[in-house]
């Protein structure tokens, strides 16, 4: 998805297959629903893991901070009425997810800079610790204004449930548009010539450092956009929503998609959400199987389902298709 058109007809199917989910039950599309909100992690985490080459292990912190701010927002606007301040209103929701996604951007900012130094397993620590920060912070935290709980802590906080279908997969689509545009312009083969070789990036004139940090600015933006989905499609939300695993979910559609695939970590957002969904019903041995899986899976295809050479391949055999036999 790299034009305007096939956005805006993206966002033209989304829109016409909401008018179906009137016909699925509510757990069918909030699963629906769930697996949309992972694909815009899973994309966004590409673009620093798959597209830039750091390793981070913290994307469920910034999907923390977009999910704890959008919704002290949308819960200010419901309790202070009001012509500018109606929680149900989408202006004000989508105003809620952009401040959301802004202080994520803010907080991938700050974890940026350490991977100036930092890289490989250092920096996927200290990502981890930032998620570890960010969710105790979160637990400890006992904020209330005029009687109005706007934390929670440990118990968790109310949040409206405004997430819906199209809001869901427009802003999937359009995290997909961003990233595929962004890493395959002019500009953003500097965030392929850092994976590939950050010193021969250097010596070639790249600015490896705003590479690096954009990277994480950018795929925290977006990480705080999905966590404010995530939150208003819940009733409630608590610090345990967004713990390392949490991260290691994400980071495991990442490295099973593809690392730098967009497609590929689409469809391992797909299978790996349903998977996980069907497996619910053998609680006592859903780890057990999903690990399995996992194992069996990375030990035939270590590139991933779809990486990107599989990608050039099936480019490549596409176009000799197309070609004339004395073309080819």
């Amino acid at each position: 998805m790299r034009s305007y058109p096939a956005l805006l007809l993206a966002i033209a199917v989304i829109i016409g297959a909401s008018f179906l989910t009137p016909m699925l039950n509510t757990y069918i599309l909030g699963r629906i629903m769930y697996i949309g909100i992972m694909i815009s992690m899973a994309v966004s985490l590409n673009l620093i893991n798959g597209f830039t080459g750091q390793f981070s292990l913290g994307h469920a912190g910034f999907m923390a901070i977009g999910a704890y701010t959008s919704a002290v927002v949308t819960t200010w606007a419901s309790t202070h009425g009001g012509a500018i301040a109606v929680g149900n209103d989408p202006a004000m929701f989508l105003i809620a997810l952009l401040l959301g996604g802004v202080l994520a951007a803010v907080a991938g900012l700050g974890v940026g800079i350490p991977s100036l130094r930092l890289r490989g397993d250092y920096l996927a620590i200290v990502t981890l610790g930032f998620n570890e920060i960010i969710r105790v912070l979160i637990q400890n935290l006992d904020f209330k204004i005029a009687g109005v709980d706007y934390i929670g802590g440990a118990r968790g906080f109310s949040v409206l449930p405004l997430t819906t279908f199209v809001w869901v997969f427009i802003t999937a689509a359009i995290v997909v548009f961003c990233v595929e545009n962004l890493v395959n312009s002019t500009y953003g083969r500097g965030f392929l010539a850092v994976r590939d070789d950050e010193v021969a990036a250097e010596a070639m004139g790249v600015d490896t450092t705003k590479f690096k940090v954009r990277a994480f600015v950018t795929g925290a933006f977006f990480a705080g956009v999905g966590g404010g989905l995530f939150a208003h499609s819940n009733y409630n939300i608590t610090p345990l929503d967004f713990t390392f695993l949490t991260s290691i979910d994400i980071v495991v559609i990442v490295i099973l998609g593809g690392m730098g695939s967009t497609v590929g970590v689409i469809l391992a957002a797909i299978i790996l959400t349903t998977l996980s969904e069907l497996l619910r019903s053998v609680p006592q041995y859903r780890m057990i199987i999903y690990s399995l899986l996992l194992i069996i899976l990375m030990i035939t295809r270590p590139q991933g389902l779809l990486g990107p050479k599989t990608m050039d391949k099936l480019f490549k055999r596409r176009k000799k298709q197309d070609l004339s036999p004395i073309e080819a």
